[in-house]
């Protein structure tokens, strides 16, 4: 019968070799040029393709504030896309901060945005601004004005459509404020 040798380890591992048991781990680094930190975030090189960037945390969120989703797209195409993408999520209710449209205060929802863009208005303009723009316009593109114009009849109709959104909408401020 052959003995057992006994162990030196006593259940304490820092007893034992010293990285015996270790292998040297490969850190992949970040891609950016000059940057010696770890590159464990993956941005693509270009849309649609499977080769991927792998920045650091600081070199990846300055890759994407410069990323454009819909570049090359015009303003058609890239709201049917963005249609396309929020089609699949319709049974969750979007959070109203969501809704505001660009770069303002937050008090004017995507649909005002829009009314207010048809009208050729800054996303500031106070609601006299609105009515003194939708009657000038309004009396440029009137049927009664041009009578038989199918364009001028479409244009009224924006402009008669924007109006009231605003108009709803500055009603709603008004009851709550």
């Amino acid at each position: 019968m052959s003995r057992s040798r006994r162990s030196d380890n006593w259940g304490f591992p820092r007893w034992g070799g010293y990285g015996a048991a270790r292998e040297a781990v490969t850190v992949r680094l970040c891609d950016r040029a000059g940057c010696n930190e770890k590159g464990d975030c993956p941005a693509p090189k270009s849309p649609n393709s499977p080769e991927r960037w792998y920045f650091c945390q600081k070199h990846a969120a300055e890759y994407n504030s410069g990323w454009d989703y819909f570049a090359g797209l015009d303003k058609e195409e890239a709201a049917e896309r963005e249609a396309n993408e929020t089609r699949d999520n319709s049974g969750y209710k979007e959070a109203a901060h969501y809704g505001w449209g660009g770069s303002g205060d937050g008090t004017r929802s995507r649909d005002e945005m829009r009314a207010l863009e048809v009208l050729g208005l800054d996303s500031d303009a106070d609601f006299d601004a609105i009515k003194k723009a939708w009657r000038a316009k309004a009396k440029e593109v009137h049927p009664d004005v041009r009578p038989g114009d199918e364009a001028a009849a479409k244009a009224f109709q924006a402009l008669q459509l924007a109006y009231e959104v605003l108009r709803a909408a500055e009603e709603r401020r008004e009851w709550k404020g």
